[in-house]
């Protein structure tokens, strides 16, 4: 079964006011970050569970497009959320049970931050399903 484990930053407030915006780490605490994101894809790698991760850019780069089929589409800068929080990267894993992607979520979780003190961010995991057969 395929998951996407869906890495969230900004919330819940008690861990932006407890490690700030990563820009603002000491540069040790960056690293170490970095370092656990690549061990974790190193360990989906070796146990073939790794189907793709990728960080991404933040919401200030963001485009919407919308388009009616008809007219000419839309683009516009965004998603501009009321809260702080951005999706900030992502790990599609191909696992045999929801708990171990659970179990990978809570790894992922638990990546240090500023002082190398668990960030403790929410990671939404969600099955990946796949379209129903049509016939054509």
């Amino acid at each position: 079964m395929k998951y996407m484990l869906l890495m969230t930053y900004g919330l819940p407030r008690d861990v932006d006011e407890k490690h700030g915006e990563m820009s603002t780490w000491p540069p040790e605490d960056i690293k170490a970050h970095i370092e656990f994101q690549h061990a974790i894809n190193k360990e989906l790698i070796d146990n073939g569970e790794l189907v793709d991760g990728q960080g991404l850019a933040g919401p200030d780069q963001a485009k919407i497009v919308r388009f009616d089929g008809h007219s000419t589409p839309v683009t516009t800068d965004g998603p501009f959320p009321e809260s702080k929080e951005f999706l900030a990267g992502y790990r599609i894993v191909d696992v045999e049970t929801e708990e171990r992607a659970l179990e990978i979520a809570a790894k992922m979780s638990a990546g240090p931050g500023r002082g190398g003190e668990a960030l403790n961010i929410p990671i939404e995991v969600r099955q990946v399903m796949s379209a129903p057969d049509v016939d054509v």
